[in-house]
């Protein structure tokens, strides 16, 4: 088995797709896919070896909502191999479509989980028998891995959602009022707490709300509590 020169793994999501392209014939798979889980947004932005035709297809049918290799091996910590969904409802139906393309349902996830509630995702495929399977996915399992997370890596540097999911600079003052918020004191109360004018603790609030990429304040509280810059009470 060739060795992959990480030292040229890509560095902008336009190398990506043909870093996995090269990835694919040295590994002797047939597909490989990159998912990139978004807690902010709670999306999923990815690069695939897939037919345009069948990306198409995944996409207008919503099989993202249901995909097991994606909700189901996100919350693995170790490979997940998709033997393990043979009895899934929803495995079936999106492989179901998706051997109509040629995709094989025989495949396996690695997951990645990054710094700041990230998640990525290493799919691969290839259409063989278990007997074969098997050996390949031993003979490559280290190399998978090592792959998933520089292109985890890659996908984090080049793309802005690195910068969303970074701890946020709250101030003292921000951090003081969402303590009082999650220990249940409404903003009137926190205003007569700490001397201040419940006009102030909402502007401190909408500035929390911000920094944190949050739309509501519970939100925003959970999110603190997340980073460990305000503690549950």
């Amino acid at each position: 088995m060739e060795l992959i020169d990480l030292g040229h793994d890509p560095d902008v999501p336009g190398q990506i797709d043909a870093f996995l392209l090269q990835l694919r014939e040295k590994l002797e798979l047939d597909h490989l896919a990159y998912a990139g889980m978004n807690p902010v947004s709670n999306s999923v932005h990815g690069y695939v070896t897939y037919p345009d035709a069948w990306k198409a297809h995944y996409a207008s049918s919503g099989f993202v909502t249901i995909d097991p290799a994606v909700h189901l091996a996100r919350r693995s910590i170790a490979p997940v191999d998709w033997k393990r969904f043979d009895r899934n409802d929803d495995f079936s139906k999106v492989f179901a479509n998706a051997r109509d393309f040629g995709i094989s349902d025989q495949g396996l996830t690695i997951p990645v989980r990054g710094p700041y509630g990230d998640t990525g995702l290493l799919s691969v495929t290839r259409d063989c028998s278990p007997a074969e399977w098997q050996l390949l996915t031993r003979k490559i399992i280290g190399e998978l891995q090592s792959v998933a997370v520089h292109v985890h890596d890659a996908v984090m540097r080049s793309d802005k959602l690195s910068r969303l999911l970074r701890t946020p600079n709250l101030s003292t003052r921000e951090r003081e009022i969402l303590q009082w918020i999650a220990a249940g004191k409404s903003q009137q109360d926190v205003g007569d707490i700490l001397g201040i004018s419940h006009r102030t603790v909402e502007v401190h609030l909408r500035s929390a709300r911000d920094k944190l990429y949050s739309l509501t304040t519970p939100h925003a509280v959970a999110r603190a509590i997340a980073f460990g810059l305000i503690y549950p009470i």
